[in-house]
């Protein structure tokens, strides 16, 4: 993705652009449609990867979402039935959605989704990836990984624990829980309710309020945060040290200091020639 222009949609096959689009800087990825009961089409996933790996400096925020009635239902467990070799067609659609999930985990912009409806099995896992995570009060979360014989995929084991704790982890998914919107919200699974019919626009209006942001500090933020499960306090004291003070030179960070000062909203995507180091 080179071309700089803000409203664009990149450039992929007919079929794939009802997928995967950019617009006002919001990189919106489609993962599940009407089709197959809102299970995750990989159409959709696959071209979200692709687009994730080529991630261009107009895009500021990456807006998952699902077309149907719910964000996503979870794999095609049709597909799954009709297969030939069932442990390989499961392996291949598995090998798919985790480099969607690298990709996803490893981008430097927030991820935001809108969880309309249900988030079951692989569905549940994305939501878990995100960095903000907005729904609504018929929003429902479910493993659903054992009402179908099969164990967690998409990284639920892995960001399930880091979400909620290890006892609840484990109750959650060998119980196949099913959260409500409230419960969810609780765990810290979903940032906040808004309306339902609301879910859509609020997600977008905040993917887009983020595009608008320091992307440098947002870039800082994920960083800091991925590191921190696996550090200790004084190594991570360390790196917020460095960080800061890199911020502090770089054009957003003396954009930020001096709009304040000048008692005026920071313009990040053009700071002022007078804030260049």
């Amino acid at each position: 993705m080179h071309n700089p222009t803000r409203d664009r949609v990149l450039d992929m096959t007919a079929t794939e652009t009802e997928y995967v689009t950019v617009v006002d800087g919001v990189l919106t990825i489609t993962i599940a449609t009407a089709a197959n009961g809102t299970s995750m089409d990989f159409t959709g996933i696959n071209a979200g990867t692709a687009a994730l790996r080529e991630l261009g400096p107009e895009v500021g925020a990456v807006l998952l979402t699902g077309s149907g009635a719910n964000f996503c239902a979870g794999g095609n467990v049709r597909g799954f039935a009709a297969a030939a070799d069932r442990g390989a067609h499961i392996h291949g659609l598995a090998t798919d959605l985790h480099e969607f999930v690298r990709a996803l985990a490893a981008t430097p912009v927030p991820v935001v989704v809108g969880v309309h409806g249900w988030a079951a099995g692989a569905g549940m896992s994305l939501v878990l990836l995100a960095d903000i995570a907005i729904g609504g009060p018929g929003t429902k979360l479910r493993p659903a990984y054992p009402g179908i014989g099969l164990s967690p995929d998409g990284g639920m084991s892995w960001t399930l624990p880091r979400v909620v704790g290890a006892a609840r982890a484990r109750e959650i998914l060998l119980t196949d829980a099913v959260l409500d919107a409230d419960e969810a919200v609780r765990l810290g699974i979903i940032g906040r309710l808004v309306d339902d019919a609301a879910v859509r626009d609020e997600a977008l209006r905040v993917a887009r309020s983020l595009c608008t942001g320091p992307r440098s500090t947002h870039a800082s933020i994920k960083s800091l945060l991925a590191q921190s499960a696996s550090s200790n306090l004084t190594d991570q004291l360390d790196r917020e040290r460095d960080a800061i003070a890199v911020a502090a030179n770089s054009a957003t960070g003396r954009e930020g200091v001096d709009a304040f000062v000048e008692k005026r909203k920071p313009d990040y995507a053009h700071p002022s020639s007078d804030n260049r180091p």
